[in-house]
């Protein structure tokens, strides 16, 4: 493309991003660590890479480090570190032990509340899976017996998902690289992986379709992009992909495809404006909102592009599940399948071998998974968090790369920038981020502390009911007296912000 093409390109970007200017990027209020409602614990050593998952408690939040695994409690704001936690060696100060040079690099629930399962990976690409109750005292860190012979270095910044129940034991994860078998990994009774793929690939999120009616069709999407095949000057480094598997797949026969999946098929992810030309391709994160039904499942999807711009689209499983059941397959020309391919089968080692070879060669879906940007800033995000409340209001909170947060209203396909939040009195790079609905509280980790900010606090938007309404703060209403956690009876405009609503209602609550 001719640099007078480009300068072309970018004309139309900018004035697309001077028109979604009417999505109000820039946020209402900056709010910082004095105007929050804050608690913070300090993390001891040094955490380049952290992981958070709630503990079986409200006020308990498990972190993990390199080799430390951190229980947080916030009533009494100390930690304590249960580390490391493989090996009986590093327990008894045996520092030579082979066990004690284990990172640890997955964290999850189990079914039991107050189990975990982790897995650690040391220098010879061996991965060691345990479950481990943390109360116990001393605590102990019983290995998997359903998941283990992984003979591969697992990165801590793969995605991950551990299924356990009475009758499975799966756990899911992935391999980014150009090397070796990239590509969705399961582990357990039927241990599956992916061919080379040929490209570099880079995955940030996997997701479970949610239990369907039929639960042989239960699927997993793997989110990732893509070092792009086409090399021309005017092309995009990576492609945003989407890809599903069955979770029921077993396999192909020991013919062909034996230990592969067989379901595997992929498809482009577009998030951006076509009039415009203004386009997304680098994928950055990705968090998952379920839905009453499986379909309704929200997948919130964080961009940025060439010229420095981020944006957030969202796509729903539906959309995903219509484009590979329905879709053509790219570079086929053929009468396709019955079944077709992709489509989940009680036993997959029993498919025709037309299925198992139009798979292996013919995998991408034609048809693209399409968005257009609910929000568009010049800000850098990092991480997406997603809060549905009061049943009817979506938020967003999105980490700056200052530490900062925004809180987003998501409403009608547009985004408000309701506040930016500033949990830490110094420039800090937010680790991980962690949203706990059921108690509105957000947890945002540097590599030096956890902080837990409080999101129904609200006083500091005003003392008057005008302010209140004003802020369009879902979490915050007026309750006749201050801004406090919104309740049925608290004044609150989100939809509009009209503070109109505070003499037309103040008089029915005083009256109350």
């Amino acid at each position: 493309m001719s640099p007078l093409a480009l300068f072309a390109v970018f004309l139309g970007q900018l004035f697309f991003w001077v028109k979604a200017s009417d999505f109000t990027h820039k946020p209402r209020v900056t709010l910082t660590d004095r105007d929050v409602s804050c608690l913070r614990i300090h993390l001891s050593g040094n955490n380049s890479h952290i992981k958070l998952l709630q503990g079986p408690q409200d006020n308990i939040v498990y972190i993990t480090g390199h080799r430390n695994l951190f229980q947080t409690d916030f009533h009494s704001s100390k930690p304590s570190i249960m580390s490391p936690v493989f090996g009986e060696g590093c327990r008894s100060n045996d520092p030579a032990s082979p066990d004690c040079h284990y990172n640890i690099t997955v964290l999850h629930k189990t079914k039991d509340p107050n189990q975990l399962f982790l897995c650690g990976t040391n220098g010879q690409q061996q991965t060691l899976c345990c479950y481990m109750n943390p109360s116990d005292d001393p605590f102990k860190c019983t290995r998997s017996k359903g998941i283990q012979n992984i003979n591969q270095h697992i990165n801590e910044s793969e995605p991950s998902l551990f299924i356990g129940s009475a009758e499975v034991e799966e756990f899911y994860t992935t391999h980014s690289g150009k090397e070796g078998s990239v590509g969705i990994h399961r582990f357990g009774k039927n241990r599956l992986w992916t061919e080379k793929s040929g490209t570099e690939q880079r995955y940030v999120s996997l997701v479970a379709s949610g239990q369907r009616e039929d639960r042989l069709q239960d699927r997993l999407y793997a989110f990732y992009i893509e070092k792009n095949r086409d090399l021309s000057l005017d092309s995009d480094l990576w492609v945003p992909r989407v890809a599903q598997v069955c979770m029921a797949d077993l396999g192909g026969p020991k013919s062909y495809l034996q230990f592969r999946w067989t379901s595997k098929l992929s498809t482009r992810l577009f998030c951006g404006d076509h009039d415009s030309r203004l386009y997304f391709t680098q994928l950055v994160d990705v968090n998952t909102v379920l839905g009453d039904r499986w379909q309704d499942t929200r997948v919130y999807a964080l961009f940025r592009n060439g010229w420095g711009m981020s944006a957030v689209c969202v796509y729903t499983i539906a959309d995903i599940d219509r484009i590979f059941k329905t879709s053509n397959f790219k570079g086929h020309t053929g009468p396709v399948t019955n079944p077709r391919p992709g489509e989940c089968v009680k036993d997959s080692t029993k498919l025709p071998m037309e299925v198992l070879k139009m798979v292996d060669k013919s995998s991408e879906m034609e048809e693209w998974v399409t968005s257009g940007p609910l929000l568009v800033t010049h800000r850098h995000y990092h991480h997406i968090r997603m809060d549905r409340v009061q049943g009817k209001w979506n938020v967003l909170f999105l980490s700056l790369e200052n530490g900062g947060i925004h809180k987003v209203l998501e409403r009608d396909g547009q985004a408000f920038v309701i506040a930016e939040l500033q949990p830490f009195n110094y420039r800090a790079h937010v680790l991980s981020m962690m949203l706990h609905s059921s108690t509105a509280k957000l947890y945002v980790a540097s590599s030096k502390e956890l902080v837990q900010i409080d999101l129904g606090s609200c006083v500091q938007y005003g003392a008057q009911c005008e302010d209140c309404v004003l802020a369009r703060d879902p979490y915050c209403g007026w309750d006749g007296h201050r801004c406090t956690t919104a309740t049925n009876d608290t004044i609150q405009d989100v939809e509009n912000g009209n503070h109109q609503v505070c003499s037309n209602n103040i008089q029915r609550i005083y009256c109350k």
